[in-house]
């Protein structure tokens, strides 16, 4: 049976899911995105996916690939990507582009680089429009004490303190190829913004997340760059800070050659 190799790009809001990964229980991107594709063509495939994402983790250039055979009637890119898009309503997921690939193109091992972006927002009052997609921190941070304190994690290193206990990597030496900390008013009353843009080739699970919950304990004046440095040579997780909630993340983009 002739196949063609389809590359997604997708979107989703993470909130309603228990991650990427299908589940036996519960809920998942990977499944309702599956179950399109079933809806649509009859055909039963396993999405191979650049990188899974945790439960409440959102993605606006997420990739995966998925092999299809070919339909009766030919369909383009495009078409295939509507139709996809018609059986995942109304779930918050969305096939943003679809294009053809060569059978060698595969979505995880090819990506060449990710960039994370995590979103703070220093105010008191509830946010009514972007609750579940900032982390609200009701102390202000100093974002110049922050991107000093983030230059420590730039390289190559082990950072065991920054994923997660149960994770399954067997290395934990990962490159960050930059940490970029921007800070914007929110609104016009005195709350601001402010954006991590973490970027590498790889991350360990919950590392970008334990990045920034360790980065707002300098915001708050309680570490130092100099703590930050001695918890990464620790290679110890409980040496690190905490977790910053879920919600906050979203892949934004996976390069690739």
């Amino acid at each position: 049976m002739t196949t063609i190799r389809y590359k997604l790009t997708i979107e989703y809001n993470g909130a309603p899911y228990s991650g990427w990964q299908r589940q036996p229980d519960a809920p998942s991107v990977q499944q309702a995105i599956e179950e399109a594709i079933h809806g649509f063509s009859g055909q039963d495939v396993k999405l191979t996916v650049a990188g899974r994402t945790d439960a409440g983790v959102h993605a606006r250039g997420q990739v995966a690939h998925v092999d299809l055979a070919e339909f009766t009637k030919p369909m383009q890119p495009f078409e295939v990507s509507k139709a996809i898009n018609a059986h995942l309503r109304p779930q918050p997921v969305s096939i943003v582009n679809c294009e053809i690939v060569s059978d060698e193109f595969h979505a995880r091992y090819d990506a060449q680089s990710k960039l994370y972006r995590y979103r703070i927002v220093n105010r008191y009052g509830l946010l009514a429009l972007d609750q579940g997609f900032v982390w609200q921190c009701k102390r202000a941070l100093d974002v110049t004490a922050m991107q000093e304190a983030a230059k420590m994690l730039l390289g190559k290193h082990d950072f065991t303190t920054f994923r997660d206990s149960e994770c399954q990597a067997k290395n934990p030496v990962r490159t960050l190829d930059s940490i970029d900390i921007t800070a914007r008013a929110y609104d016009d009353h005195g709350a601001q913004e402010i954006i991590f843009e973490v970027q590498g080739q790889s991350f360990l699970h919950h590392m970008v997340r334990n990045i920034v919950g360790t980065l707002s304990l300098v915001g708050e004046g309680k570490w130092s760059a100099d703590d930050v440095r001695a918890a990464l040579e620790a290679r110890d997780r409980t040496a690190g800070g905490p977790t910053a909630p879920s919600e906050g993340l979203c892949l934004v983009r996976i390069d690739y050659p």
